[in-house]
């Protein structure tokens, strides 16, 4: 067992014998990916303050809502946990965002975590030029599905087979029909806080941004649509083991973030992963990681290789399409054979495997395969988050937070946080008001408290040392 450290939690866990760095948040070991970054930095930070104006995405956002339910296509873009004026994006380079107001932002966010190169990395935007060339979709099989499936089985411990679809939301539904097919059951177990994508099945206790927006489940979901569907607090085994003793034989499947990030950053505890998979085992219930956000984010086999944990199935989405919407799912051979065409449980998808995801994720895959990609995303996030924690505690702020390589996240409270409950303790209201301050000072976090955050191989150590310091300024003001 090797200790891994996070700021202000802290879990054991097995880590893979072919990757085995130094965890925790010294500053003292070295990146060649942070030296390069540091270098490509093409221009320094301007430290002449402008005057912070968000008119044109006000103008911009006020027509969209005439548009579009609430001016957006995704709930939490709307601002609505934080306050303050959704700001309307222009561009996005490396590190950094800027708005329709010419504001620039240090970017945390990364698009929701596919941007873990930095954005419009300048090989994916020609490798995407090329592909054009060729035609943007055809609807039927290209060279390229095997090549970035292959990637996928040879990195990622659990898979054997993979079907790509277009969303996490998509693999997420594919993965529990086929969890039901194989397994002859109906019900599944998800933990309170998990965000699954928004299929009815899955809103229920559901984090992202259901538990941004308050909402308790979502109207238009029939209970039969959630009848099989049990819930339990994260982290908790023994509510899990309840479930299996209550049910008996008639669970399909346990789904799970290893690492959660949908209700903010929330780590596994000791031995939680290990006990999930002991006892779906013993039940005959299939394990299912939803690794949407932690795929190739905590190590290039995702959570599974970091944690040593082989669930039964996998989802994977963000990442593996290098900022095109993608997703895919994948398993044990034998589960996947039951995939049409290959076996009865059906499922398609017009635009699966197009030509333009696959290779953004070819080639972000194959930048993540450099020497130092995960020490540089350790080394950076162990301080940036290290350093927000020290802010908090410097100004009297009552703050707990931690990390894993490239994902991490803090709460206003004491913490510890171990599951959706704890982090409901979190000031959200004070979280906006440090929020819209970070905005003015060049800095876009998630616009909620429940989500993660992501850093990519294109922040720099200026990137970090300028955060930290807005974070004190503005921590300072509230």
């Amino acid at each position: 067992m090797a200790a891994v450290t996070s700021v202000g939690l802290s879990w054991p866990s097995k880590l893979t014998k072919t990757q085995k760095p130094k965890w925790g948040l010294s500053s003292s070991h070295s990146s060649s990916v942070a030296a390069a970054a540091t270098i490509r930095m093409t221009a320094s930070v301007d430290e002449k303050k402008k005057t912070y104006t968000l008119q044109k995405s006000e103008e911009a956002f006020n027509k969209a809502k005439e548009l579009m339910p609430g001016g957006v296509n995704s709930p939490v873009r709307a601002f609505k946990s934080v306050g303050g004026q959704p700001i309307i994006i222009d561009s996005v380079k490396g590190s950094r965002m800027q708005d329709i107001d010419g504001n620039e932002y240090i970017d945390y966010v990364g698009s929701w975590g596919p941007a873990i190169i930095g954005h419009a990395d300048d090989e994916v935007l020609a490798a995407l030029a090329e592909t054009m060339k060729k035609g943007t979709s055809f609807g039927a099989p290209c060279l390229l599905e095997n090549t970035l499936a292959e990637m996928v089985i040879s990195a990622v411990p659990s898979i054997e087979m993979v079907r790509f679809v277009n969303s996490g939301t998509e693999a997420c539904m594919g993965v529990l029909r086929l969890a039901r097919a194989f397994t002859g059951r109906t019900k599944i177990i998800k933990f309170e806080g998990c965000y699954h994508g928004h299929a009815d099945t899955f809103l229920v206790k559901a984090g992202s941004g259901v538990a941004t927006l308050g909402l308790p489940d979502s109207p238009g979901v029939p209970k039969a649509a959630t009848s099989d569907t049990l819930t339990a607090p994260y982290n908790d085994i023994s509510a899990v083991e309840s479930l299996f003793v209550e049910h008996k034989g008639e669970i399909a499947a346990l789904i799970l973030e290893p690492v959660v990030g949908n209700a903010g950053f929330i780590p596994p505890k000791q031995e939680f992963l290990a006990a999930i998979r002991k006892i779906t085992k013993e039940n005959g219930a299939l394990l299912i990681f939803d690794e949407v956000m932690t795929g190739f984010r905590l190590a290039y086999g995702g959570a599974q290789e970091y944690f040593g944990i082989t669930p039964d199935l996998t989802t994977l989405g963000k990442i593996i399409g290098g900022g095109l919407p993608v997703g895919a799912y994948g398993g044990r051979r034998e589960i996947m054979e039951m995939v049409a065409p290959a076996g009865p449980m059906y499922q398609a998808g017009t635009l699966s495997g197009n030509p333009l995801a696959m290779t953004a994720g070819i080639h972000t895959l194959k930048r993540l395969q450099g020497p130092g990609t995960y020490e540089h995303l350790d080394k950076i996030t162990g301080e940036l988050t290290q350093g927000i924690l020290d802010a908090g505690k410097k100004t009297g702020h009552a703050m707990c937070g931690g990390y894993i390589r490239g994902m991490f996240g803090f709460f206003f409270t004491d913490g510890p946080v171990h599951n959706f409950s704890d982090a409901k303790k979190s000031d959200t209201e004070k979280f906006g008001r440090f929020y819209r301050g970070m905005l003015e000072e060049g800095v876009y976090f998630a616009p909620s408290q429940f989500e993660a955050g992501f850093t990519s191989l294109a922040h720099t150590p200026v990137d970090i040392e300028r955060t930290i310091a807005a974070a004190e300024k503005v921590l300072k003001q509230i």
